[in-house]
């Protein structure tokens, strides 16, 4: 059931996108336009990309007459990044989209200089050295970051809420993925400031989560917290099983978790980041720089309980939690 949307509203940068005009029926019919789809995650084709697809067919794009989407997936090996971004290239696509995560998006700009690059979700687009700037990017490439940092420490605070008193909560994050270390500066502030004990497990491969958890477990955290990244999104389903078994209340940066059986999640809408994807790709197509077009940060956040999850873990969430639920699965 939907309950509330928390809502982040960033200035100047959406105010243009909602003035855009909308395509009248057939108005592409005169031309057919190539788009290339890269993914890092296995599985891509039947979520993020399935929403971006469809918000292409509402502003009059259809495969099969004006629209061929070429798309291909690394199926979460990294390493194929850059041979699947050159065979994209080959299509001569009128525009190439870089699937969840930095490195596709690193893959695609290394591609080509050229051709349009539109990224669906990367931490820090500027570190990365993807953009000059979010607001005038430069270049050819430009996107939406699907990850806001300053929602990790929301989420620290409603495990606070949820394990009151001075009992440890864990983070599980990978050192080496940029938007995790930002994330985890941020949680170790809230919890400093918070007084709360803090316990920070590193995971870089599917052994090290597994890892990761039972040490966790084993240092009597109460609680934990884990910061998304390509690698722990791949493994949603292993790790909503493993806290489970575990017994351990665990909430998550994307309700993907929680839809596979994790407790909660709090963070940056995919759906509507997806959506927006396609809604920049369009304007490209319409002839939109890159460049001149500035990269979108989070602007809804969704917070989504699985009630089912809560039951089997033995816990008796607060009527105020439930009350600020976006959604609540029975």
């Amino acid at each position: 059931m939907r309950r509330r949307e928390f809502i982040g509203v960033i200035g100047a940068a959406l105010v243009p996108s909602l003035l855009w005009p909308r395509p009248a029926r057939g108005q592409h019919a005169e031309k057919s336009y190539r788009v290339g789809y890269l993914a890092l995650l296995p599985g891509e084709d039947g979520t993020l990309e399935k929403l971006f697809v469809l918000r292409l067919q509402e502003l009059g794009y259809s495969e099969g007459k004006n629209l061929k989407l070429e798309y291909r997936s690394a199926d979460g090996r990294p390493e194929r990044l850059a041979e699947l971004a050159a065979e994209l290239m080959q299509a001569n696509p009128d525009v190439l989209v870089a699937g969840f995560g930095t490195l596709a998006a690193k893959a695609a700009a290394a591609a080509t200089k050229t051709v349009p690059i539109v990224f669906t979700s990367v931490g820090d687009p500027v570190g990365a050295g993807l953009v000059t700037s979010l607001a005038k990017p430069g270049a050819n490439v430009t996107g939406l970051s699907a990850q806001a940092s300053d929602s990790a420490a929301k989420r620290f605070q409603i495990m606070e809420d949820l394990i009151p008193g001075d009992k440890t909560i864990a983070v599980l994050s990978n050192p080496d993925t940029p938007f995790s270390a930002s994330a985890l500066r941020v949680v170790r502030s809230a919890a400093e400031q918070g007084h709360r004990p803090l316990a920070v497990f590193a995971a870089r491969t599917p052994d090290q989560v597994s890892v990761g958890i039972a040490a966790a477990v084993k240092s009597g955290a109460a609680a934990l917290l884990v910061l998304e990244d390509p690698l722990t999104l791949g493994m949603g389903r292993k790790i909503a099983e493993l806290v489970a078994a575990a017994r351990l209340p665990t909430i998550y940066g994307f309700r993907i978790f929680p839809e596979a059986g994790g407790l909660m999640s709090y963070g940056p809408d995919q759906r509507q980041i997806s959506r927006r994807a396609a809604e920049y790709v369009d304007k490209v197509l319409r002839g939109a720089r890159p460049a001149d077009l500035p990269v979108e940060q989070p602007t809804k956040f969704e917070f989504v309980i699985n009630m089912k999850a809560a039951r089997e873990l033995g816990l008796v969430l607060p009527s105020t939690m439930l009350a600020l639920a976006d959604e609540v699965i029975e």
